[in-house]
C-alpha cells in the first residue's frame, strides 16, 4: 500500500464505489483519513462515501473538515457545500442547512443545484415565499420548455411578488 500514491489510492476508492463496492471504498477512505488527517480531498471523498451509504451523521465532520481547508479545489468545494447543506437538511438541522446552502449560492451563484437545495431547506424553515421565488427564478432562467420560455418574463415578474400585485 505504501508504494501507491495518495492519488492512486483515491482513484481506487472511486473505482470501488463505481463498481458497487461502496463499503470497501469507505474502509479504504477511513484508512486514508488516518494516514492523511489534514488532507482536504481525502476528507471530502470520505464525506461523500458516507452520504452514499446513508451515513449522513458520520459524513458531517468530514464535510466540515474539508470546507475548513483553503486547498480544497473549487469543484470539490462546490460539492462539499451542497453535500453538507443537504446532509444537514436530511438530519433535520434546517437552520444549518440554510446557512450552508446560502454560503454555497453566494460563492457559486450560477449553480442551479445549490439554489434548488436551498429552496428545499427554506421550505423546511417555513420560508415558503423565498423558496418559491428561488424555484421560479431558476425555472424561468434554465427551462428549455417552449411554454415556460414563452412566459419567462411573467414568471420572473411573479417571482418577485407571488401575490401578483407587481
Amino acid at each position: 500500500m505504501s508504494a501507491q500514491t495518495k492519488t492512486d489510492l483515491l482513484d481506487e476508492t472511486e473505482r470501488l464505489r463505481g463498481e458497487g463496492s461502496p463499503e470497501e471504498a469507505r474502509e479504504r477512505l477511513l484508512a486514508l483519513t488516518a494516514q492523511y488527517p489534514d488532507d482536504a480531498e481525502v476528507a471530502y471523498r470520505t464525506a461523500v462515501i458516507h452520504d452514499v451509504l446513508g451515513l449522513e451523521a458520520e459524513a458531517v465532520p468530514y464535510y466540515e473538515r474539508c470546507l475548513a481547508k483553503p486547498e480544497l479545489g473549487t469543484r470539490d468545494r462546490r460539492g462539499a457545500l451542497l453535500g453538507l447543506g443537504s446532509t444537514y437538511r436530511v438530519l433535520g438541522r434546517y437552520g444549518q442547512a440554510v446557512e450552508t446552502l446560502r454560503r454555497g449560492v453566494e460563492e457559486f451563484p450560477e449553480d442551479g443545484a445549490l439554489r434548488t437545495f436551498l429552496s428545499m431547506a427554506l421550505y423546511n424553515t417555513g420560508e415558503h415565499h423565498e423558496a418559491m421565488r428561488l424555484l421560479l427564478e431558476l425555472t424561468a432562467s434554465t427551462s428549455e420548455d417552449p411554454y415556460v420560455r414563452e412566459y419567462r418574463r411573467a414568471i420572473e415578474q411573479y417571482a418577485k411578488d407571488l401575490h401578483g400585485t407587481v
